[in-house]
């Protein structure tokens, strides 16, 4: 069977890598348009989204994996800066702080001529420690935070102004892949 990452994202390329999987990417080309208020609904159908319009354009046995990540901060949603402006805007509200990090997922299978679909979210509670002006606008700097849902990556410079997570590490990072694995078990039953 074909497994197909919906994301062009090398992080989630490289966590799904983790489970064994042989996959192809390809990348949806859809306006993200939101119409759910809470995080992890939000997540869900922005991934979902993306592996409809993935999997509409596959035949024959398929599973087509489609992932959204968004940071959620005082009831605000962040995602990817849209310049360095907003990028040390977010990192100062996310500071000395704890927020959250969703990541939603969902499955779209076909297999001898039958068609399942699975969703589901992640949600991870990050705490950071109290960073600095000069901090931030250095971390800024490197071009690390500027493609990266609240302006971090975990997994690179950020890790050094955290302070503690709650949850699924690979979520903040982009894919909750022990979940992933476990929701593709059940639907491949």
């Amino acid at each position: 069977m074909k497994i197909i990452l919906a994301s062009a994202s090398p992080r989630r390329q490289e966590l799904l890598s983790q489970l064994g999987w042989k996959f192809s990417v390809k990348v949806s080309q859809i306006e993200e348009i939101i119409t759910k208020i809470h995080p992890g609904e939000i997540v869900e159908e922005l991934s979902q989204l993306k592996a409809h319009a993935v999997f509409e354009q596959t035949e024959g046995d398929v599973l087509v994996i489609g992932a959204d990540t968004v940071v959620a901060d005082k009831g605000r949603i962040l995602g990817k800066p849209v310049d360095v402006k907003d990028a040390v805007c977010m990192l100062q509200n996310l500071q000395g702080g704890v927020h959250h990090v969703y990541t939603g997922v969902t499955l779209y299978l076909r297999r001898n001529g039958q068609m399942k679909v699975r969703t589901f979210y992640e949600s991870t509670e990050v705490t950071f420690y109290p960073m600095t002006k000069e901090e931030i606008e250095w971390y800024v700097g490197t071009g690390e935070p500027m493609d990266k849902a609240g302006a971090y990556g975990i997994q690179g410079l950020a890790g050094r102004f955290v302070k503690e997570i709650r949850g699924d590490y690979n979520n903040v990072v982009g894919l909750p892949v022990a979940r992933l694995y476990q929701e593709a078990k059940q639907l491949l039953i």
